[in-house]
C-alpha cells in the first residue's frame, strides 16, 4: 500500500468577552460542506478511462485510489498531450494536499486559494477517501459569516455610545419577536441560507436583547429563511442590555417602517448590487 505525502491543517477558537466570560464560537468544519459521494479513479486505469469519466460526470478532476486509499489526484490538464493508453499512475500527481474532515473550513479556504487547487480530497487518518471539498463549497460557507471580531466590535460600540455594560450569552430567540434593522435582502443569498438551515449548518444570528425588545443586528437572510421554513426559534449570540433605552438602530427601523420580518423586502438575483457592478464591468471590456 502506497502512502504519498499528505498535508493537514487545524484551527480552533474561543471568544472571550470583556468580562472574561468565554463563549465558544461555532466552527464550520470541512465535513459540514464536503461532498460525500465522490467519483474516484483507480490507479490501474488508463487515461482513456479518465476521459470517459470527465465526459460522463463533467468533473475536471478525480482522486486516484488504490482500493479506498487516496494515492494521488488527476485533473483534465494532466491529460494534455498524453496517449489514451497511458496508465493513470504515470500521469497523476502524487504530491497530494488533502483535508481532514475536522479541519476548520477557513483553513481549507486558505489551502485552496493559496495553492491554486480547486478541490481537496478529504481523508481520515489512514488516507481512506471520505469526500471532497471544492472552492465553491468554501465560498458558500463564507457568506454571512459570524466572526468573533464582529460580535466584540459591536459590543464595544454599544458600550461607548450608550454607556452600558452589555453581556454576551448563547441561546435561542423567537423568530416572530425579531425586530429587523435591514430593509432588503437578496433571493439568491436567501436560498443559500435555506440550504444551510436544512443541513443544520446555519450560524447563529446576532441580536440585542433589552427590556421588551429583541433587535436583529446580523443574520437577516437566516432569520427570513427560518421564517419561510416555519422554524419558530433560532440559535443566537445574545447581547444583553439591562437598561431600558432606545437604540439608534431601533429608530432607523422605525424610519424604514420595519416592525417584523414580513416588512423586509426580498430582491431577486438580477438586482443584487454585485451583479450590477459585474455587468457594468463586462460591458466596458
Amino acid at each position: 500500500m502506497r502512502n504519498p505525502p499528505l498535508s493537514f491543517y487545524f484551527f480552533t477558537d474561543v471568544f472571550k468577552v470583556p468580562d472574561g466570560k468565554a463563549v465558544l464560537m461555532d466552527k464550520k468544519k470541512v465535513k459540514d460542506y464536503m461532498t460525500y459521494d465522490v467519483v474516484s479513479v483507480d490507479f490501474r486505469g488508463s487515461v482513456h478511462d479518465v476521459i470517459e469519466k470527465i465526459q460522463k460526470t463533467h468533473h475536471d478532476g478525480f482522486p486516484v485510489v488504490d482500493g479506498t486509499t487516496v494515492i494521488g489526484y488527476i485533473s483534465a490538464r494532466d491529460l494534455l498531450f498524453v496517449q489514451p493508453s497511458t496508465p493513470v499512475e504515470k500521469v497523476m500527481s502524487d504530491n497530494l494536499i488533502v483535508a481532514d474532515p475536522e479541519m476548520d473550513i477557513n483553513d481549507a479556504a486558505r489551502v485552496i486559494f493559496r495553492s491554486g487547487i480547486q478541490k481537496l480530497p478529504v481523508v481520515d487518518e489512514k488516507n481512506q477517501l471520505l469526500g471532497i471539498i471544492s472552492n465553491s463549497d468554501v465560498i458558500r460557507s463564507q457568506i454571512e459569516h459570524v466572526s468573533p471580531e464582529k460580535v466584540f466590535n459591536f459590543m464595544t460600540t454599544l458600550k461607548k455610545l450608550y454607556n452600558v455594560d452589555p453581556t454576551l450569552d448563547r441561546g435561542t430567540v423567537p423568530v416572530r419577536d425579531l425586530l429587523p434593522t435591514q430593509s432588503k435582502i437578496y433571493e439568491d443569498e436567501l436560498e443559500g441560507r435555506i440550504y444551510e438551515i436544512k443541513k443544520g449548518l446555519a450560524e447563529p444570528i446576532i441580536v440585542v436583547r433589552r427590556p421588551g425588545k429583541i433587535i436583529l443586528v446580523d443574520g437577516h437572510h437566516r432569520a427570513v429563511a427560518a421564517k419561510r421554513l416555519g422554524i419558530s426559534a433560532l440559535d443566537a449570540y445574545i447581547i444583553e442590555i439591562k437598561e431600558n433605552i432606545e437604540l439608534g438602530m431601533e429608530r432607523t427601523a422605525q424610519a424604514m417602517n420595519l416592525k417584523t420580518l414580513d416588512d423586509v423586502q426580498i430582491l431577486d438575483y438580477a438586482r443584487h448590487p454585485l451583479v450590477a457592478i459585474t455587468h457594468r464591468l463586462v460591458k466596458r471590456v
